[in-house]
């Protein structure tokens, strides 16, 4: 353990059962999770951020891998999931956009309404919460865990009987001496992208001159006539939950790591710049953008991955093309592997490849359980996977589905003395099940139009209550 500070002289500021660190939509899942299994146990979450969400609220607006991609979507996550987007719907803050881009369909929020839900969430189920907060070392004391935090009041400790690392780049693994790897090292890290949001765009001209088919095609002229110096010839703009406002995943920064802080000035700049690029872009050549302009840039710069923690298994490329359904599974993805890269010319593109056969694979228990690790679970983009598998099992119903099953896992660990890796992954299972959650594909199709939610889910969520 790094122990940099001498945790004994630093004062305490809570003892709690379970702490989250990191409330992105892993981290604020997983301790909902457990809060909600009673008032028994202390649950404690803390952001480095004034605002819970991370990537959901930071810079994305849409939840992808609910639903398998094609013609034949199946809806294959459920439980708390659910529970944040029924909150987004009763608000008037969600739509679907079928099949959209090739990842399948995306589940559109607001993301300033998101960060009240989880806030509503969060307080409503008594968790200790704490944001301005960020994570300096790590040290044991006994059994327990002494996590020393700096925020406006100085540094202070949190003993912790258990943990659950949601920070996204590992920063509990990484200081607690927990063995990972580092994206880049073996193949090139995914890019970092500045999502950026655009105002005044008449959507009914974008439409009629062709959507998304025709920006594809004026991105790939604009690249080939040297018009534009934009980054790549592909990118998404879609619609967002504000009339006339559109968001953007177009910016492509690579070569960069996030955990420097110098590479991630460079990157910060580089993405802002890029941005204000596409911004001339779309003002000069894409019908309906011609009175638009740039109203927001994401809070940070988009990051895909930086530590990935070797777990007690390692998800492969082969076993998600294979369609595994291992037993000990406590999610599904049925995601393509999507590899934002540069590819072997130097040309900035996105690598698809999709689930062959049922198109779904299960996630083992494991991958969210460092190797040897007797009370610590990592969720998020810091889960146990190869970078190409990684590629896949990103998107944000599973991360928050990991979340689910480690907020659950901790308090079994914590109720039954049970080590986070010997765990009884039945009986963890059995409490997935019960709240909701999907471990084997339904033989039923999801009604994905732009109305589906209110249609379709109701009948297939648990109530609030149970949750």
């Amino acid at each position: 353990m790094a122990n940099v500070i001498n945790h004994l002289h630093v004062p305490l500021l809570a003892e709690t059962d379970l702490l989250v660190i990191g409330a992105g939509s892993a981290g604020c899942v997983a301790a909902l999770a457990a809060a909600g299994q009673g008032p028994e146990l202390s649950v404690m979450l803390v952001e480095r951020y004034g605002f819970p969400g991370g990537t959901s609220t930071q810079m994305l607006d849409t939840f992808y891998g609910f639903f398998t991609p094609g013609q034949t979507p199946r809806k294959i996550v459920g439980g708390w999931p659910d529970r944040i987007v029924n909150d987004l719907d009763r608000a008037g803050a969600v739509f679907l956009r079928p099949n959209t881009y090739g990842a399948g369909t995306g589940v559109n929020y607001n993301p300033e309404r998101l960060k009240l839900v989880w806030d509503q969430l969060i307080q409503q189920y008594g968790i200790q919460y704490l944001l301005h907060t960020t994570l300096i070392d790590v040290a044991s004391e006994g059994e327990r865990y002494a996590c020393v935090f700096w925020n406006k009041g100085g540094f202070q400790k949190v003993l912790a009987r258990r943990v659950i690392d949601a920070s996204g780049d590992a920063d509990f693994c990484h200081l607690a001496g927990f063995a990972y790897e580092i994206a880049g090292q073996r193949e090139p890290a995914q890019s970092l992208t500045t999502t950026f949001r655009m105002s005044n765009v008449d959507l009914d001209e974008y439409e009629r001159a062709g959507g998304k088919k025709m920006l594809a095609k004026k991105m790939k002229e604009a690249v080939d006539s040297g018009r534009h110096p934009l980054p790549r010839k592909e990118g998404s703009a879609h619609e967002m939950n504000a009339q006339k406002c559109i968001s953007t995943v177009a910016v492509k920064v690579a070569g960069l790591s996030a955990l420097n802080a110098d590479e991630l000035t460079k990157a910060e700049i580089e993405g802002r710049r890029q941005s204000f690029i596409y911004e001339s872009f779309f003002q000069a050549d894409v019908p309906g953008f011609a009175q638009s302009n740039i109203i927001g840039l994401s809070h940070q710069i988009g990051v895909r991955e930086t530590r990935r923690v070797y777990g007690e298994h390692r998800l492969t490329k082969d076993e998600c093309l294979a369609g595994l359904l291992p037993d000990d599974r406590i999610f599904l993805c049925g995601a393509p592997i999507e590899d934002h890269r540069y590819d072997q010319n130097g040309a900035a593109e996105t690598y698809w490849e999709y689930i062959p056969g049922s198109g779904v694979y299960g996630v083992p228990y494991g991958t969210i359980v460092p190797k040897n690790s007797q009370h610590v679970w990592m969720v998020g983009r810091c889960f146990s996977a190869t970078h190409d598998a990684h590629a896949s099992c990103r998107s944000m119903a599973q991360t928050m589905s990991m979340g689910q099953a480690a907020g659950l896992a901790a308090v079994q660990s914590l109720q039954s003395d049970e080590a986070a890796n010997e765990l009884t992954i039945a009986r963890l299972q059995e409490d997935l099940l019960r709240i909701g959650a999907v471990l084997d594909i339904p033989d039923d199709l999801a009604d994905t139009s732009r109305d589906g939610w209110k249609n379709n889910f109701p009948s297939r969520i648990a109530s609030p209550s149970s949750l």
